[in-house]
């Protein structure tokens, strides 16, 4: 039996700085991943996870392109689509509480490939849809699947990931798989055109998150800090050296598990002494991201079109507006483990706000509405994931996935709300009024965290908690 040598590893120095020969066969004590370098087997992992962001937002982007095809060729009207929308989110909230939940019961694998056929399978629904009741209950449990495996992801990530790098992981991960953004755009503007019901191909498309589905079944693995929550260390270390080729013994991480807290006493826990304040901070973030996020790219298409452009000009602008997503993830994770995570943040809520007044006041030109907009949807992006990392991050194993489904389903539940002022907002004050309603949000946000916010990025997990 071998012997196991401790060894004090400093946050953000590589493991291969040691002078230990960590292939020789002794197992060396680390938090996990922190400290060691991201392997082959972490990109094998993360590109599963880009697979399913792809298809997940071909299926939570398409409504907004398909939306002016259902007003005109079902003759439905914006009080319509902004039920649809809500509804949406109400299964999204629903999504977010329930995935955390179950993920913590059954584990982050299985939560997480059980999400992918729900949105997949809704999606299909969808583009079957005979009336719009059926349409909006399948746009429903789309919504459900989404943030299911959306909040299930954001934990896995942090968890899976170096304490140095998590932010930058979780914002390459989603760059790369928001490219679905701008090639949904696309699609849509090339099919939705071609018939009245042409709009039920981009529906069929979401069954292609299947995929992503096989993909996982294969190849995902189980969090290692979940798999020692259960009392499993032996195949929570034999994970650790099939992902990065050297023994590592998690019995200390093992010593320091807390029991598991059920549902009620994880929200009773988030308001209690130790959490309150971020807990407070956290929520206004997200009421403060995924209001003025959704109201932009949910109605923009619609507000285009209901300002005077076609349904071809507005599908031709969208499509170009979206590509700012991606773009912001991947250039954010340059910047996201900065600042304690919270100074990034913060700055570009307000930038995101800054550009959402100019597009306020544009006017018709088309083209600085559709530069402005890039901008808008990159810092939109980059704001919102590097806030995934942040709430993953801020709250225990043993918490953690409950705590970011709930901030996550309050944010979509915010949403599902705020989806019906909508109409009410641009009927009395117009193209401008929702856009400035936009900017009020994002600088709420904006100085709560910058003010209050705590700072965690760059540490262990363990150590923040």
């Amino acid at each position: 039996m071998q012997k196991s040598i401790d060894i004090s590893i400093p946050q953000g120095i590589p493991l291969t700085n040691s002078s230990v020969d960590v292939n020789s066969g002794a197992a060396i004590k680390n938090n996990y991943f922190d400290g060691l370098p991201v392997s082959r087997g972490h990109f094998g992992l993360f590109l599963i996870i880009v697979l399913a962001y792809f298809f997940e937002q071909l299926d939570n982007n398409n409504f907004s392109f398909v939306a002016p095809a259902l007003i005109k060729s079902w003759g439905i009207t914006m009080e319509d689509i902004a039920h649809i929308t809500s509804l949406y989110f109400v299964g999204m909230t629903l999504g977010g509480l329930l995935g955390g939940v179950i993920s913590d019961f059954i584990g982050r694998r299985k939560t997480f490939l059980a999400s992918i056929v729900i949105f997949s399978v809704a999606s299909i629904a969808n583009g079957f849809a005979s009336n719009l009741t059926i349409f909006a209950i399948s746009r429903a449990i789309t919504g459900f699947g989404i943030f299911c495996m959306m909040v299930v992801s954001i934990a896995y990530i942090s968890e899976m990931s170096p304490g140095e790098s998590r932010g930058k992981w979780q914002n390459i991960t989603a760059g790369f798989g928001f490219l679905a953004m701008p090639v949904i755009g696309v699609i849509a503007r090339m099919v939705v055109p071609m018939h009245d019901e042409a709009w039920r191909y981009i529906f069929w498309m979401g069954g292609l998150g299947l995929i992503g589905f096989l993909f996982g079944l294969k190849y995902l693995k189980e969090s290692p800090r979940w798999l020692v929550t259960k009392g499993r260390v032996a195949e929570a270390e034999q994970i650790m050296f099939e992902l990065t080729g050297r023994r590592v013994d998690l019995s200390e991480a093992a010593k320091k598990v807390q029991p598991r807290e059920n549902v009620k006493e994880v929200l009773i826990g988030m308001f209690s002494r130790n959490y309150i304040k971020r807990t407070i901070v956290l929520l206004i973030s997200f009421f403060g991201s995924c209001i003025p996020g959704f109201m932009f790219m949910a109605w923009t298409p619609t507000l285009l079109q209901q300002k005077g452009f076609t349904l071809e000009q507005s599908l031709f602008a969208s499509s170009l507006i979206i590509l700012g997503a991606p773009i912001g993830c991947i250039l954010s994770s340059f910047v996201s483990d900065k600042g304690g995570r919270k100074i990034p943040i913060g700055v570009m809520a307000l930038c995101f706000a800054a550009l959402a007044m100019v597009f306020a006041n544009l006017g018709n030109n088309l083209t600085l509405l559709i530069l402005v907009g890039m901008g808008m949807n990159a810092f939109n992006l980059a704001s919102s994931f590097t806030l995934f990392s942040y709430v993953a991050e801020s709250y225990p194993t043993k918490m953690r996935n409950t705590a970011t489904g709930f901030h996550n389903a309050m944010g979509r539940l915010s949403v599902a709300g705020s989806q019906l002022m909508v109409p009410v907002i641009y009927a009395k004050f117009g193209f401008a009024g929702v856009f400035t309603t936009i900017a009020t949000c994002l600088i709420i946000l904006g100085l709560t965290v910058l003010i209050f916010g705590e700072r965690t990025g760059g540490k262990s997990l363990e150590e923040i908690t």
